[in-house]
């Protein structure tokens, strides 16, 4: 990523936080294939920025997958990560994900509970309706809020943080995300991306203790071209 494109990125900063619209094939950290993380992008985008000499800390708060856009928020401090950390784990930090399936809820709305599992070899978590064993009880809010052409725009709030939480829960539910291969999709979409979008960030400041709500913009990409408009 060019440093260009730093600044058109960034969603909210101050002396505490970073938050960035993440775009889809992006990660967030360090993995095998070796391409340069989000995490190390945005500390050279610091040090530019501040012309900060020597290690810039930037702490990641939270996660999202590989080929899934929008919301992302980082710490510049060791306090507002403490901070933002214990948000996360005590549940006090609200997010809201859109998602685009080809199959239509069997309820406007509802709440799924599944237990997950994840195969870390082969990356893929599987959802059972029942405790099995090794897996983690995971829990999430669902609604209709759009249809186009045969698509449906799903507004989803996860009530816990497990991996591939939301594709596979939805994809268990009948309700694949749209370009989700991996867990049942016809196709892949063009660009490689998944039709699921980090849309908003809401919970109070680490340090200043206002509230703080953070939306990113609908993505650009052609698959959600359908939805290009939509505010909810």
């Amino acid at each position: 990523m060019h440093p260009a494109y730093y600044p058109s990125l960034v969603l909210y900063e101050d002396n505490h936080l970073l938050v960035v619209n993440k775009p889809s094939g992006s990660l967030v950290q360090g993995d095998r294939t070796g391409d340069k993380p989000l995490v190390d992008i945005y500390k050279d985008y610091i040090k530019e920025k501040y012309h900060k000499p020597g290690a810039v800390f930037l702490g990641v708060v939270h996660r999202l997958d590989r080929p899934v856009s929008g919301v992302l928020a980082f710490a510049k401090t060791s306090k507002a990560l403490e901070r933002m950390n214990k948000l996360f784990r005590t549940r006090e930090v609200r997010k809201t994900y859109w998602a685009i399936v080809t199959h239509k809820p069997p309820e406007a709305e509802g709440k799924l509970v599944h237990w997950l599992k994840k195969d870390n070899v082969k990356n893929v978590t599987t959802a059972y309706a029942k405790e099995v064993g090794n897996s983690k009880k995971a829990e999430l809010n669902y609604r209709l809020i759009g249809i186009q052409e045969q698509q449906y725009l799903l507004e989803v709030e996860p009530l816990t943080g497990r991996p591939h939480q939301i594709r596979v829960q939805l994809a268990k539910m009948g309700c694949v995300i749209k370009g989700d291969v991996k867990y049942g999709a016809d196709q892949p979409n063009k660009e490689a991306d998944i039709c699921l979008f980090a849309r908003r960030l809401s919970f109070t400041h680490p340090v200043g203790q206002e509230p703080v709500v953070i939306e990113a913009p609908v993505p650009a990409y052609e698959s959600w071209k359908l939805f290009a408009n939509f505010t909810a």
